[in-house]
């Protein structure tokens, strides 16, 4: 059974890449399989490129020391997400601890990080002008290859992050991750962690803790840190849930769904806060949402995933304004806009999504798809540049191009 197949990206700094999706099109999947935090018996294919290293190849306890400090994720669902017997401040303590000073995995010693300015800057106008090199994902089969550093070479415009191979790569994934440790030992011991560069105390830890979430606009945060979660309303525990994320100062931040349940002005304020913090810090991001007029707002760049699989790839503004592939077309064509007739019933997509472990040889929208043809039941569509920079997966399309 096959989870996510021909999944391929790369993300450059300072940019947002928005996977948008119906539930189970594969994006969490995806996004677990770049921290190899799926179950035992999940297997990957392909490479996943970090800082010139290939994350499937290291071993667990490397990995370890990635986890959060080179990489970070916001985790589904703030309000259980969070250890319910655990004050918040030392959560976040917690993961500044297990990192401290980490040598081995090259992250930067923690740092007060101070409040957010609230100025605008243009991080990613030269990286628009050109396709992005760095941070570089590519699942397939349940395929991944994700982060190169900058001297990676540049992507072919024709293939998505695979460094101008023009064939998808398998991935296999090597096991769960576990708590953060070194060498097989705990990170730290009771009063101070010690690494090669030196010592952090827990209360320095503490310190960085409250600045964190003094970053993230939480009230009075030294007050607040000794709270527990149910303390906490549901736009402070994901503010919590964010602070811990980014108090290592990752490169590559994965934000899993980072407002859901939460109330439209929350949403809004979460939103500007990573915003804020992308500019700041020059973060790369996967922002991983089915809210479509939610990845609108932040992205750059847009990855539309089906059964899988990704079915188009490009900038926000050309996949919004000129989508190619059918399903991205009855996604935006479902959605209600001031033009929407109100006496007419929405658009709606016929069918329903095939099972993963019932999926077609060929196109898994095929099914539901008015524009198919015979060769979409056949194999899987390889993804094709329908215009510069943009790539969909679909043989009519394609046939239109050429």
């Amino acid at each position: 059974m096959t989870a996510v197949r021909d999944v391929s990206f790369q993300i450059a700094p300072g940019e947002v890449l928005g996977l948008v999706g119906e539930s189970g099109s594969g994006k969490s999947v995806s996004a677990l399989a770049l921290l190899r935090l799926l179950p035992p018996q999940a297997r990957i294919q392909g490479h996943i490129q970090f800082r010139g290293e290939d994350l499937l190849a290291i071993p667990e306890p490397q990995m370890r020391h990635i986890r959060g400090a080179g990489i970070s994720m916001i985790f589904q669902e703030p309000m259980t997400a969070l250890n319910p017997v655990m004050r918040v401040g030392d959560q976040i303590a917690e993961a500044v601890l297990a990192h401290a000073n980490d040598g081995a995995s090259g992250a930067k010693a923690p740092q007060q990080i101070g409040p957010v300015s609230a100025q605008r800057n243009s991080v990613l106008e030269e990286s628009k002008k050109q396709i992005p090199r760095g941070l570089n994902f590519t699942p397939t089969s349940a395929k991944a290859a994700l982060v190169g550093d900058p001297g990676s070479p540049a992507r072919d415009d024709k293939n998505i992050g695979l460094n101008g191979t023009s064939e998808a790569v398998p991935l296999q994934n090597h096991g769960v991750g576990g708590l953060f440790q070194q060498g097989g030992k705990p990170a730290r011991d009771d009063n101070t962690t010690t690494s090669g560069r030196g010592k952090v105390s827990k209360a320095e830890a503490w310190r960085l803790a409250v600045e964190a979430m003094r970053t993230v606009a939480i009230a009075d945060p030294d007050r607040r840190a000794r709270d527990y979660p149910h303390q906490l309303s549901g736009g402070q525990r994901q503010r919590v849930m964010i602070a811990m994320a980014v108090v290592n100062r990752p490169s590559l931040l994965i934000a899993d769904e980072p407002t859901t349940a939460l109330d439209v002005t929350i949403q809004a304020q979460v939103l500007d806060l990573l915003s804020e913090l992308r500019e700041k810090f020059s973060l790369a991001m996967l922002f991983i949402s089915h809210d479509l007029a939610v990845v609108s707002q932040v992205s750059h760049r847009i990855g539309v995933m089906y059964a899988g699989s990704l079915v188009e790839m490009g900038t926000a503004q050309e996949v919004f304004a000129h989508p190619a592939h059918p399903y991205t077309r009855g996604l935006l064509h479902s959605v209600p806009t001031l033009r929407t007739e109100r006496g007419q019933p929405l658009q709606t997509i016929e069918g329903t999504v095939p099972a993963i472990t019932g999926l077609p040889p060929g196109c898994a929208f095929e099914p539901r798809c008015s524009w198919r043809i015979a060769a979409c039941s056949v194999e899987l569509p390889p993804l094709v540049e329908v215009a510069p920079g943009h790539l969909a997966r679909c043989p009519v399309v394609s046939a239109k191009v050429r």
